[in-house]
């Protein structure tokens, strides 16, 4: 084995253990949401109002990160973001001891900036990590991601039962973060950009047709993915006047159905090239929502959202690799459709709620069955530039 080899193998590993830790991270949070509204005493509308500094973080460090990585190559990045979700946990741990609510939101922005510069980061070196291998590996590199919130969410599920208080669960994962982040981060590839080669401004990507229509096809696969794990539980429990496990039932199926899907697609995207797969993916959503929304009894809802997971599967990680296709520029195209897709995943569930106070939350779900028409026309932005 060459050294060269041994390397890319060496970040490969890594960049699997910081994926599956960041979805670790983010369930080991969102799994206990509850425990945040009882320690303040916040009403639904509340609860949503903290979460929206999260949100409103992310959306501002999402176009950062990429002149980030930059800067001080994707390891420094996510050092950096790691260093600063590691101090938001901190500060939120003391905010639900001490019952500080104001000191809690601004550090979830803190944590929202910190989450957006780690998630382009990832996700560059995630891309060059596969082009200097021999198959596709970003849709593995995002089922650890997934396998990792699963993971996060059933530590979050067992501390929740065994009494095991927030703050003390949080600052538990940070130490370990903090740990894995060091090690992992060694094995990181050098900096990918050619100091020879010119370097264009970061806000250029934001006016490149191909890299928004990449940002269109991520768009749509993120506003798949997130109107699922927003709403598919409530609008099964409301459809079908079932329970509140069946919801959350149909919500696992939903997402072990998304992470089969992504280990198993990079065998399919090697098979029969990024479009074909991508269109494939989009048709099998809109078939899973269709099926999902009109389906007269549960069980015909579960395999629409078979079908539905099996279509969020792809498009954020094909995204991913189609704008790093030009390592000179990956930087700042992975963080213009980063930002693209994040803003729907972030902004689109709420909408649809908007919608489903008028039709319906099973019926808004049909919004996304149209956009993901709209994002098959822009699946050919995807196919790598001629030549790579």
């Amino acid at each position: 084995m060459t050294t060269a080899t041994l390397t890319v193998r060496r970040a490969r590993v890594a960049t699997f253990a910081v994926f599956g830790f960041n979805g670790l991270l983010f369930a080991s949070w969102s799994a206990r949401l509850p425990a945040v509204a009882g320690v303040f005493h916040l009403t639904p509308g509340g609860l949503g109002l903290l979460l929206l500094m999260a949100g409103l973080g992310s959306v501002l460090g999402l176009p950062l990160a990429g002149g980030i990585a930059e800067r001080v190559g994707t390891a420094g990045a996510i050092r950096l973001a790691g260093s600063m979700l590691g101090a938001a946990m901190v500060v939120v741990a003391l905010s639900l001891l001490f019952g500080w609510l104001i000191p809690c939101g601004v550090a979830l922005f803190c944590y929202g900036m910190g989450m957006g510069v780690w998630d382009v980061s990832q996700n560059i070196e995630g891309a060059e990590v596969e082009r200097r291998g021999d198959k596709t590996i970003m849709p593995k590199f995002h089922a650890a991601f997934s396998g990792g919130a699963f993971l996060g969410a059933l530590l979050g599920g067992l501390l929740s039962r065994l009494h095991v208080p927030l703050w003390l669960h949080l600052l538990v994962v940070v130490a370990a973060g903090a740990v894995l982040i060091v090690f992992a981060t060694r094995f990181f590839l050098p900096a990918h950009a050619d100091p020879e080669q010119p370097r264009t401004s970061r806000w250029r990507a934001w006016t490149e047709p191909r890299t928004l229509l990449i940002g269109l096809v991520v768009l749509a696969a993120a506003l798949t993915e997130g109107s699922a794990n927003d709403w598919v539980a409530k609008a099964t429990v409301d459809s079908f006047r079932v329970s509140g496990s069946i919801g959350a039932i149909m919500f696992a199926v939903f997402v072990a159905s998304m992470t089969i899907f992504r280990y198993a697609g990079s065998s399919l995207l090697d098979r029969f090239g990024r479009v074909a797969v991508l269109r494939g993916c989009l048709i099998a959503a809109i078939v899973g929502l269709l099926i999902f929304v009109f389906a007269p009894e549960p069980y015909l809802a579960a395999i629409g959202a078979v079908f539905w997971g099996a279509g969020a599967a792809l498009g954020f990680p094909v995204g991913m690799s189609a704008g790093a296709d030009d390592r000179q520029h990956a930087a700042a195209r992975v963080s213009v459709v980063s930002t693209i897709g994040y803003g729907a995943f972030l902004i689109g569930p709420p909408v649809l709620g908007f919608i489903g106070n008028h039709v319906g939350v099973r019926h808004s779900l049909l919004v996304v069955a149209a956009v993901c028409v709209v994002s098959l026309l822009s699946a050919p932005a995807v196919r790598p530039p001629a030549g790579r």
